[in-house]
């Protein structure tokens, strides 16, 4: 692809993709007549996001319903999915969910805690390392193939242990009325010698996704080199102040920066509320700039019902639920064909680094030691 390809997939306009609605055949929504039910979309929506119809995906009319009891450990906050498990448990009068929420950092380490004494059936993360800090404890039960094969292989544990449910894009976003897409390099490491960014640009250091993000700076280039980046962003002038990445948009949106470090989401979020704001975003590619992080889920060993367990991780893949996590928390869907929201380049036109094992990325002690020694933080 060449440049100016890729840079019409940077512009961000906030427009809804518009899909046309497909039948239900027993199998994938798309294929044949309409033989029962339509899936149902899971929340109101958030304009201006919320005006389209589910197509692609396998819906949960067609699969085996759920029933019992089942006990999930969700580092997923209940603002953004609690929606969709009231949905499952007002769909199957027979299944009652006990969602027990909290970061994904505190219930990798209750569960380790409370080993095999956990009543844990499920565990929902935020994050693809947490879902390997569990698969290390040994902790997890490989899921059936045809849960896995339902998503892309990078999604998914190449042990069978845990799936990618949504995706998250590392990105920059930037004020419209400042700069455009072509300001913004490809390369992260030219960020430092970007004079459109002196001054202007903003970060959250506390928060777990630029740690993640420089986490993946120290796996691909080594401590030394992501100190040097450091150095360079803060000598021209990166503003460390915000508490978290929907304050760095909202700022960018604002113009009190033009361009901010953020979850690809975060954009979506602040067009949700404001559809006129000047503010899109802009991918870099093969660095750290372009991690795409999932949230996953994983059956543990302490299941009661392991086959109600992967049925339920099952349900997270499921047409509605994607199109729910596309619309409602503004995420990529991992199913190939459900469509993310707004205008977003599809996962194939991302470049995000090729070498870099997703679990390494909890690993963020030595991360916050430099920040810290930097004085990021």
């Amino acid at each position: 692809m060449d440049n100016g390809t890729r840079r019409r997939f940077l512009e961000l306009a906030g427009a809804a993709a518009t899909a046309s609605i497909a039948g239900c055949s027993g199998q994938r929504l798309g294929e044949g007549p309409d033989s029962g039910p339509m899936p149902e979309q899971i929340g109101s929506g958030r304009s201006p996001f919320g005006n389209r119809s589910i197509s692609g995906g396998t819906s949960m009319v067609t699969m085996p319903p759920l029933s019992g009891d089942l006990t999930v450990y969700s580092g997923r906050g209940e603002p953004l999915v609690g929606e969709l498990v009231s949905f499952m448990e007002e769909r199957y009068d027979g299944l009652t969910l006990n969602m027990r929420y909290n970061s994904a950092a505190e219930l990798v380490n209750q569960l380790q805690t409370e080993g095999d004494q956990s009543p844990a059936d499920v565990f929902f993360s935020v994050n693809a390392g947490s879902l390997g800090a569990v698969k290390d404890q040994g902790r997890t039960v490989d899921l059936p193939r045809e849960v896995l094969e339902t998503v892309p292989s990078q999604f998914r544990d190449p042990d069978r242990m845990w799936v990618g449910t949504s995706g998250r894009a590392r990105s920059l976003s930037f004020n419209t009325e400042a700069l455009s897409a072509g300001d913004v390099p490809e390369d992260v490491f030219a960020f430092p010698e970007t004079d459109a960014f002196r001054d202007a640009i903003g970060c959250a250091p506390t928060y777990s996704s630029f740690q993640a993000f420089i986490t993946a700076m120290r796996v691909l280039n080594g401590e030394e080199r992501t100190r040097e980046w450091l150095n360079g962003m803060l000598d021209i002038g990166l503003d460390t102040s915000y508490s978290d990445e929907f304050l760095v948009s909202q700022a960018v949106a604002d113009g009190e920066l033009r361009a901010g470090f953020a979850n690809h989401y975060y954009v979506l979020r602040v067009q949700a509320g404001r559809p006129d704001a000047p503010i899109s975003v802009a991918f870099t590619r093969n660095d750290a700039g372009a991690i795409f992080n999932v949230a996953g889920a994983a059956t543990l060993d302490t299941a009661d019902d392991v086959d109600l367990a992967a049925n339920f991780v099952r349900h997270l893949l499921s047409a509605e639920a994607q199109d729910y996590f596309a619309r409602e928390t503004f995420e990529y869907p991992l199913v190939p064909e459900v469509e993310p929201i707004g205008e977003l380049p599809p996962i194939d036109e991302l470049a995000p680094p090729e070498n870099v094992d997703l679990t390494q990325l909890s690993d963020i002690e030595g991360t916050v030691e430099l920040l810290r020694d930097v004085g990021a933080l």
